[in-house]
């Protein structure tokens, strides 16, 4: 009798204790009133992408801090800069990890790279390793020859292009090609200090290897952390594929990963043997770490994952930061005059001069702002329970930073979907493309903010500068005006942007060869 006595009075005790301190935590943010266990799965597969409905719901419930409960996980959207440094700044290490998805877990070789890893111990130390050993300031010059050889052949692969019978004329151009290539270009260069997979095509583009390994990388990026069913309800991951979302993924990593790990697999055995012995890309680097030695696995896995994540940030923004540009002409002269300025036209722009570039740096954080790669960061997870804004986020909960509700927020941004470079001008400052407000998100803050913003900042600026200064970008003439339209399950521009490029300096600056 004591004994069940003393049970009912604990019981009582804890009931009463779970209730208060419900009582006393602050509510959830507001969300979608989720069903028993699945949360709001169903109306999440009934509105696809999810993006857009998520971004649909902010709009209906007037909200800048979203909650949306998916089997037991919350995720927490946010489009407001003052809570999103909250949970960025005043937060961050309590928001320091990703979430465990099969997308994250296959991309990166089973959690064996950087970016995308779950907080550990192993996490840590590779953030230390790229900092001080891949991506630094003294790695970044040491470099600058490789960049310099893609940025050259750019203009070389243009030019070819513009010529026939030695005649120069104006020729159309897949700009989407030509950038996603440049991009591809550089990190595959001071990668593996090499260009191409293979032969490359008659007029010094992309041979099919190429492009093969662009299309697979552009599909890896779309599904890493997309809204997958199994990701939230990990048991049916055990029983069927539910979207088909790790097939794909699985077909696309495999694609990518057949062209770089031969490559990784040679180099490793060319310095055992010795015929090797001066590093001369980041694989030599890779290869000879020591403090920690890597294996040949988490080389293969953590280059592909710098490949992704130098790859389609700059090619979207410089895509459609010309086509907003040749849409208003007298931004596109502005950034011209400014080129003639600086530069001239005499030799081509360089390296050196990008930090003078303050209206083309401009153009370019424009268009990041406006038109983001994606719809969201890359997510944060809780580690614990915690208060933001006056709201509890639960231990586990998933944070989003939406992109687009941070870069068009009307209460932040005049005209906020009207390209305007001039509003990152201020007086005689320089203009970054970072924003450490979170006003707009180009490239991640924090402890798990973009280890490569110098190498991502030089590759967009240089990238459109030499676009700008090497030709001269016109519709073809049965097109009146570009056509800006978005893709309804991506931000990227509906159609490839086509234009006409014709050489605007003397030709003898052209590489030839």
């Amino acid at each position: 009798m004591i004994i069940f006595i003393i049970s009912i009075i604990l019981a009582f005790t804890f009931l009463l204790t779970r209730c208060t301190r419900s009582q006393l935590r602050p509510l959830l943010p507001p969300g979608p009133k989720p069903l028993p266990y699945i949360g709001s799965l169903i109306p999440m597969l009934q509105n696809k992408p999810t993006f857009r409905w998520i971004h649909r719901m902010m709009d209906k419930m007037d909200t800048k801090i979203l909650c949306i409960r998916l089997g037991n996980t919350h995720v927490i959207v946010v489009s407001d800069p003052k809570i999103a440094c909250e949970f960025l700044k005043e937060k961050d290490e309590i928001f320091s990890s990703r979430p465990d998805c099969m997308s994250s877990y296959l991309t990166s070789g089973g959690y064996l790279t950087t970016v995308l890893v779950p907080f550990s111990d192993h996490w840590k130390n590779m953030r230390k390793t790229l900092a001080t050993e891949i991506l630094s300031s003294t790695r970044h010059k040491w470099l600058k020859s490789k960049r310099d050889e893609e940025a050259d052949n750019l203009l070389r692969y243009i030019y070819n292009r513009c010529q026939i019978n030695v005649t120069v004329i104006e020729e159309v151009m897949n700009v989407r090609i030509i950038v996603q290539q440049y991009s591809s270009n550089v990190i595959w260069k001071i990668m593996f200090g090499s260009r191409y997979f293979a032969n490359r095509s008659v007029d010094g583009g992309p041979g099919e290897e190429e492009i093969e390994n662009v299309d697979s990388l552009l599909i890896i990026l779309s599904y890493v952390y997309a809204f997958c069913v199994t990701d939230y309800f990990p048991l049916l991951r055990w029983i069927t594929d539910f979207d088909g979302h790790e097939k794909i993924m699985r077909n696309a990593i495999c694609i990518a990963r057949k062209h770089q790990d031969r490559l990784i697999d040679e180099r490793i055995q060319q310095w055992k043997d010795g015929i090797i012995t001066k590093e001369d890309d980041l694989l030599d680097v890779f290869i000879n770490l020591k403090s920690p030695p890597l294996t040949p696995n988490q080389i293969k896995a953590q280059i592909l994952e710098l490949i992704l994540a130098a790859f389609d940030n700059t090619s979207n923004a410089v895509e459609w930061a010309i086509a907003e540009m040749i849409n208003q002409p007298w931004i596109f002269d502005k950034a011209i005059r400014e080129l003639d300025f600086v530069v001239g036209k005499d030799r081509l722009v360089q390296e050196s001069d990008l930090p003078n570039l303050n209206y083309i740096n401009a153009c370019a954080k424009e268009a990041f702002r406006l038109h983001p790669v994606a719809p969201f960061n890359l997510p944060h997870v809780a580690i614990v329970d915690t208060t933001v804004a006056g709201y509890f986020i639960p231990k586990g909960s998933h944070v989003l930073l939406s992109r687009i509700g941070l870069g068009r927020n009307p209460e932040v941004w005049d005209d906020p979907l009207t390209f305007n470079p001039d509003r990152h001008i201020n007086g005689d400052d320089k203009v970054v493309l970072i924003d450490c407000n979170l006003q707009m998100l180009s490239f991640g803050i924090g402890r798990r903010g973009c280890p490569g913003v110098v190498l991502g900042s030089t590759m967009t600026i240089m990238l459109l500068a030499r676009l700008l200064q090497g030709f001269t970008w016109e519709l073809p003439p049965d097109e009146p005006h570009a056509d800006l339209r978005e893709n309804i399950q991506d931000l990227a521009k509906a159609k490839p942007l086509f234009a006409l490029a014709k050489p605007r300096l003397p030709h003898h600056l052209y590489p030839t060869c």
